[in-house]
């Protein structure tokens, strides 16, 4: 995670005031007077500017991260435009206990038996009531049906859904 740095500029009483002093090989070291320091600069070292280094690499990565996954979904959903094997329907469900307990776990059928198990479930819609549905997951599937649940701690969501997929062809 990123540590911001707050940079802080550093004051003195004499701001540009130098001493000068001659070097044995003909140079002129110029040495900074301070006098009174009123506030103490952050410093500008290693430390400081590799952890703005990285914070800058981090939010390239994020970037990058959040344009693959973008572009994954621009291909589901082109997958689910021109799937002709697909099956889609609603499901209300529905839970009965409080946060964090959650009974909404139901059975969906699917009307085309599959041939195996390589079908997708692309969740297209939810509608929550009674707080949020969080998220919703598909689990045991088999050629004849489904499971389906949310997480969250709505008393009902509606889901609207598709199968693709699933078929030896």
């Amino acid at each position: 995670m990123y540590i911001w740095t707050n940079w802080v500029d550093e004051t003195d009483q004499y701001e540009n005031r130098y001493t000068e002093s001659a070097n044995p090989d003909g140079t002129i070291t110029h040495t900074k007077v301070r006098g009174e320091v009123y506030v103490e600069g952050t410093p500008q070292n290693a430390a400081n500017f590799n952890n703005m280094e990285q914070g800058i690499l981090d939010a390239h990565v994020g970037a990058q991260q959040i344009l693959l996954a973008q572009r994954h979904n621009l291909w589901r959903i082109e997958a689910l435009e021109k799937a002709t094997d697909q099956e889609t329907g609603v499901k209300t469900l529905t839970n009965t206990q409080e946060f964090p307990f959650n009974n909404s776990i139901v059975t969906v059928p699917l009307t085309i038996t599959r041939d195996n198990l390589n079908y997708i479930v692309e969740v297209i819609k939810v509608e929550a009531t009674g707080g949020p549905a969080g998220d919703i997951e598909v689990s045991e599937r088999q050629t004849n049906g489904f499971k389906m649940a949310f997480t969250g701690s709505a008393s009902s969501v509606k889901v609207t859904y598709a199968v693709i997929g699933g078929f030896d062809r």
